[in-house]
């Protein structure tokens, strides 16, 4: 989710991966202002995929606008290849979404997105249309869930300096945004804040990552992150409560079959 978290994420991102600073920007020299953006978020989206198998189990808190909270636990399941990317997330708890999965698979840049709710007993595959709805009452919607490929944005830079990359992405196909300012740490090329514009040019909604983790050199893992709803004044939190790399997960674990049978 992240996607979600992935999707929350959630929500969950090729060039020059562990070159020196000195490097990368003697590579960029000569880019026009959108290359070099495109170039900075590819760099970005690797690292998020940098590590093949990737397992975890996460709390998701909604908090509506008079701090009312709903808790549920879930677990991802995530696979990152040079071809294809792979997702998995299953509700534990409560009872009433217990079973209720969300499996998105990416190949040669097509995204398909396929939901299951026990309570209907089959799979449904997310439309396009449905892209901008909340997934499971949260403030993560199924576009915020899925795969943001740099093939599906224009960039350009608003900010470069030491301490703030500001990259401002356009969607080029349908999209509940008019386009998104990603915020990221220049240093370690991580996603501090994202920040999501209508039509009008209004900041409604705010996505904030917290708590990193070096994993792996190089690599970083949010502990936390927050979706805020502006309009609405509510948010949705996710914190990572166990994480496990470089296990291999089956090959049926990204099946239709597998999102039916749930945590059996």
């Amino acid at each position: 989710m992240i996607r979600l978290l992935s999707a929350l994420v959630f929500f969950t991102a090729t060039v020059l991966l562990f070159a020196p600073a000195e490097l990368v920007a003697g590579n960029q020299a000569g880019l026009t202002d959108a290359d070099r953006g495109r170039s900075l978020f590819e760099d970005f989206d690797e690292r998020r995929r940098a590590i093949t198998y990737e397992t975890s189990v996460m709390e998701m808190r909604i908090i509506d606008r008079r701090e009312r909270v709903r808790s549920r636990t879930m677990r991802t399941w995530n696979y990152a290849g040079a071809e294809a990317t792979r997702s998995l997330t299953m509700f534990e708890a409560p009872a009433d979404v217990r079973g209720t999965g969300l499996l998105t698979l990416e190949e040669n840049g097509t995204e398909t997105q396929l939901l299951y709710l026990p309570a209907i007993g089959r799979v449904q595959t997310v439309s396009g249309s449905q892209r901008a709805e909340r997934f499971l009452g949260s403030d993560f919607t199924f576009e915020d869930l899925g795969n943001q490929n740099p093939d599906e944005f224009d960039f350009e830079i608003l900010t470069d300096t030491d301490t703030e990359l500001k990259i401002k992405a356009v969607p080029k196909r349908e999209s509940q945004y008019a386009w998104i300012h990603f915020i990221l740490d220049p240093q370690r090329m991580v996603l501090l804040q994202a920040d999501y514009f209508n039509e009008a040019g209004e900041r409604f909604k705010e996505l904030t990552a917290s708590d990193y983790e070096q994993v792996r050199e190089g690599i970083w893992r949010p502990g936390t992150m927050i979706m805020r709803d502006l309009e609405a004044g509510r948010r949705t939190e996710i914190k990572w409560q166990e994480r496990v790399f470089d296990e291999p997960i089956p090959d049926r674990f990204f099946t239709e079959r597998q999102l039916q049978r749930g945590l059996q």
